[in-house]
């Protein structure tokens, strides 16, 4: 596939998670156990890196990766169990204006789905209660496929479980290589700023009025 056919017309909308519905920053947790400042960007440089975190979202189980840390940085042990016990301390809320958006979509009858890098286990600690989630059609989870974006196979995975051809797909996202690789597929693509712009985006596209 090559780019977006000219010709399609977006029918349903496709939500990342992190830092569109969701803020997202480890140093949350973090600054609550490491007190020193300096230490605190150490070990989020050195330590729990978000690089070292995508393996989670790519589908390595929690219980390989934290005694595998653990056993190399033993005086921060304590600081790397709470990453996987107390995950949802990084999540501090929803980004500003995007849970309504959401919710106008399905309101007007818009299929709405979700495409996020998120570790199963993670996911299933904070799927719940997270009611708008409720209104979406069905939500492909990296972790649970083991395949994280921008690998294209996670975007055709989306398009077997959505239903949709990739011309009908307008996804949202807040990184340029992952909204990159869902147009090399052929689906329309918005790299997320705030909701305002997401707002007109989608006004443009013909899917909010």
């Amino acid at each position: 596939m090559s780019g977006v056919d000219a010709s399609a017309v977006p029918a349903a909308v496709v939500f990342d998670v992190g830092m569109v519905l969701y803020r997202w920053d480890l140093r949350l947790l973090f600054g609550q156990l490491i007190e020193d400042e300096s230490e605190l960007d150490w070990f989020c440089a050195n330590v729990v890196t978000p690089e070292w975190h995508f393996q989670h979202d790519a589908g390595r189980p929690l219980d390989e990766m934290v005694p595998e840390l653990q056993a190399r940085h033993p005086d921060h042990a304590h600081v790397i169990e709470a990453y996987r016990t107390r995950f949802n301390e990084t999540i501090p809320g929803p980004v500003e204006g995007t849970h309504a958006i959401v919710r106008r979509l399905t309101g007007a009858g818009v299929p709405v789905y979700g495409l996020t890098n998120f570790g199963a286990e993670f996911w299933d600690g904070f799927r719940p209660g997270q009611d708008i989630f409720d209104g979406f059609r069905d939500i492909v989870v990296s972790g649970r496929e083991k395949v994280a974006k921008p690998d294209p196979e996670i975007y055709a995975i989306a398009e077997r479980r959505f239903g949709h051809p990739p011309g009908e797909l307008f996804f949202i996202d807040d990184r340029a290589d992952n909204i990159a690789a869902a147009k090399a597929r052929g689906w329309h693509g918005h790299l997320f700023t705030d909701s305002r712009t997401l707002e007109v985006a989608l006004r443009n596209a013909g899917l909010l009025p």
